[in-house]
């Protein structure tokens, strides 16, 4: 809540004071941002009433001041309570909204002083009875919330939300990023960009220096205290129906790039992974495949945490149920795009494109409006049903989970036979792994397809101890890597 100072000589302005204060309480929209202090419904106490004032004035964040015909009573330097209120407030940097009474001649030369002052200082209005002034005071304080957006009347991806600040964001995320963009998409920026340099490359500062929404999204330390629904729920079912008890439940918290890679990991490791031998694959490596493609889960997810609606109060929900794979997104299509289009070849349509943009230079999206299809093109290559798009006013596309039973994939046939558990010289590099390095080798083996940013945040370990561990099962001959750091894979010999 923001706090009002209603200032004025008081005897002149008693009863417009508390018509003023019961309005703003009152009114449907102003209630929910501001609250009024008025000096006459200060209880009786020793303190000095001016201290008493001046520590209100330094307390709030508008000073609304009411200026008629009288200067009012002055202390020993001469000056009114109502002109050091003003004073206080401009000392302080208080928003100072100013409405000055045009119905009489003003004698009191102090007055004409002051009102000359505040006319210099501010923009003030003029008004004639107190229907004009509520209009006023209405119209400058919806200004209020307007130019720092507490009402929103842009899009989502091109507002702003005051409480967000260059110290929200997280100086080691942004410098990932980019690397990660000047290596996946030639993002061009000069070798040590300042902080607000790289953000407005990216258009995510706006004309007057404010930061963009998606930037907390992108970069926040803790994005989910601006927009707290940006968080993803991951839920495994038993059963092929909502139903309890639930086999797992995950809230996952983070930046765009943390949620996507969180509940991809969240579906990878709970479902199957068949192990082959090494008679089935063509090279030395045991083969293995999921029972779901990694890339057609991965592009769901980044869909649904990209181009969901963020003013929602819903969040991006990953259901896995025995039978499929729900991806559910709050938010409908944009307007131009249908489900029909969504199978064939169709132009981009962002719905954040801010927060699209940044994403696909750090090699999560594309930019050519191919995701649906690639989802598309993976599943047949999986031998799966189609998978399914519906729009009801939320968006929603279901992955069909592979009938084990009716498989014809010799990967999809696990017997339990894997002769590299058996490999005498394995297991004795196995036992002298250190605890940790054992910690990272059963993730990689669980899901080729972990990262080190999941492995340190789920498994409490550093980025340093994780390197090294990988550096040592790479040198033991245990795992190899499998394209790229984004979007490559792990390889368990």
């Amino acid at each position: 809540m923001k706090k009002i100072f209603i200032s004025s000589v008081q005897k002149e302005f008693v009863k417009e004071r508390k018509q003023l204060a019961k309005y703003i309480c009152n009114d449907i929209i102003l209630r929910h941002f501001f609250d009024v202090f008025l000096f006459e419904e200060v209880p009786a106490q020793e303190r000095n009433p001016s201290e008493v004032y001046l520590n209100e004035v330094r307390d709030c964040d508008i000073y609304l001041g009411l200026l008629g015909t009288t200067y009012g009573n002055v202390n020993s330097q001469g000056i009114s309570a109502t002109e050091q209120e003003y004073n206080e407030a401009g000392k302080h940097n208080k928003e100072r909204i100013c409405f000055v009474l045009n119905r009489h001649k003003i004698c009191d030369i102090k007055q004409i002083n002051f009102i000359k002052k505040v006319s210099t200082d501010t923009v003030r209005k003029s008004f004639s009875n107190y229907n004009e002034l509520q209009n006023l005071v209405y119209e400058a304080l919806a200004n209020y919330l307007s130019s720092r957006d507490y009402i929103c009347t842009k899009p989502f991806d091109e507002s702003t939300n005051a409480d967000i600040q260059l110290s929200s964001l997280s100086k080691n995320k942004i410098r990932s990023f980019v690397k990660h963009a000047t290596g996946k998409r030639d993002f061009k920026i000069p070798k040590g960009a300042s902080t607000e340099r790289i953000l407005t490359s990216l258009g995510l500062i706006n004309d007057i220096g404010r930061i963009l929404n998606p930037t907390a999204l992108l970069f926040g330390k803790n994005p989910q205290k601006y927009f707290i629904t940006s968080e993803v729920k991951c839920i495994q079912f038993f059963a092929n129906q909502v139903s309890k008890p639930l086999a797992d439940y995950q809230i996952y918290k983070g930046d765009v790039f943390e949620l996507v890679d969180q509940a991809t990991y969240f579906v990878m490791s709970h479902i199957r992974n068949w192990v082959g031998t090494r008679d089935s694959g063509e090279t030395a490596a045991v083969p293995t495949k999921f029972e779901l493609p990694y890339d057609a889960v991965k592009e769901a997810i980044v869909n649904a945490v990209c181009h969901r609606d963020y003013t929602s109060n819903a969040s991006v929900q990953v259901m896995l149920f025995s039978d499929r794979l729900e991806v559910m997104s709050p938010g409908a299509l944009p307007r131009g795009m249908t489900i029909t289009k969504l199978a064939k070849p169709h132009k981009s349509i962002p719905v954040n494109p801010h927060l699209a943009n940044a994403m696909y230079l750090a090699g999560y999206v594309e930019r050519a409006g191919t995701g649906t299809e690639d989802i598309i093109n993976k599943c047949r290559e999986w031998g799966l049903l189609a998978p399914v798009w519906k729009d009801d006013g939320d968006f929603k596309v279901t992955i069909y989970r592979e009938n084990l039973l009716q498989s014809t994939n010799p990967l999809m046939k696990n017997d339990g036979e894997n002769d590299g558990e058996n490999d005498g010289e394995k297991n004795s590099a196995i036992k002298g792994l250190s605890d940790k390095e054992k910690i990272v080798f059963s993730e990689i083996k669980t899901n080729p397809y972990t990262t080190t940013a999941f492995l340190a945040k789920s498994k409490k370990l550093t980025r340093p101890t994780i390197e090294r561990a990988i550096k040592k099962l790479k040198q033991l001959n245990l795992i190899k890597r499998i394209g790229p750091d984004k979007g490559g894979h792990w390889e368990v010999k």
